[in-house]
């Protein structure tokens, strides 16, 4: 009966293997597949400004508009070039409001099984229709210190009975939707880029000095957001196999 177990184990073991390898194979075929893309983005119209820590149970989140920041821009262009190497890009034409209103990641745990809220709006909100694929940008979120959620571009502090720490965070994700069946082929959240620091956070973040005047207007401040962004995005688009080495 041992001796069977290990069969069967093993038998189970090597069908997950051949299914994993089945579904890379797929993803890696439709990428190569396409020719075409339109970029999303909507990660930064406004800034969250996030408390938490020992002294800061309970306290609400505030945020500030960034609109004038231009950080959507700042990524269709940046992402235009990194893909134009491979990719014909096309200007696409969307409603950003409606991107930026859905909050809840779909690239989380607990929402795999959920219909990814963005195929939707490429297919009605998205003009032109019609190109292979479309590369969809959005806020992403992630836990701070007493398991308060940050999202999106913010500043956050955090607060211990010995210290106060800071930090700037650019938090996104980015999807590749099929132009034509407006499947997700493939997603993936923006990882850290220096995990080495007092505060940990699941996505591109630096410290910060306390010398910001203000969130909305700082020039410094959208500058070293603006940097967050610029570093992590190659990082990830390679990551997902859309730049770089094939």
């Amino acid at each position: 009966m041992r001796r069977i177990a290990f069969l069967w184990i093993g038998l189970a073991a090597a069908c997950v293997a051949l299914g994993a390898a089945a579904a890379f194979e797929t993803r890696a075929s439709r990428l190569q597949a396409i020719k075409t893309v339109g970029i999303v983005s909507a990660i930064g119209e406004e800034m969250s400004l996030s408390q938490a820590g020992l002294t800061k149970l309970g306290s609400a989140g505030q945020s500030a508009s960034i609109s004038a920041w231009g950080l959507d821009e700042l990524i269709v262009q940046q992402a235009t070039r990194l893909l134009g190497a491979r990719y014909r890009v096309q200007a696409v034409n969307y409603t950003r409001a409606g991107f930026a209103a859905i909050r809840d990641s779909a690239v989380t745990p607990v929402n795999l099984l959920r219909t990814d809220p963005f195929k939707e709006l490429v297919r009605t909100d998205v003009t032109p229709q019609g190109l292979d694929a479309y590369i969809v940008i959005t806020r992403a979120k992630s836990k701070l210190g007493n398991g308060r959620n940050v999202e999106g571009v913010g500043l956050a502090e955090y607060r211990t009975l010995l210290a106060d720490y800071g930090l700037i965070h650019a938090l996104y994700e980015v999807r590749v939707i099929d132009g034509k069946t407006f499947d997700v082929i493939e997603k993936r959240a923006a990882a850290p880029l220096d995990n080495t620091g007092t505060m940990r956070i699941a996505g591109p973040s630096g410290p910060i000095d306390g010398t910001f005047d203000g969130p909305a207007s700082s020039e410094r401040l959208r500058a070293a957001i603006a940097d967050l962004i610029t570093r992590s995005l190659p990082v990830t688009l390679d990551d997902m196999h859309l730049i770089g080495g094939q």
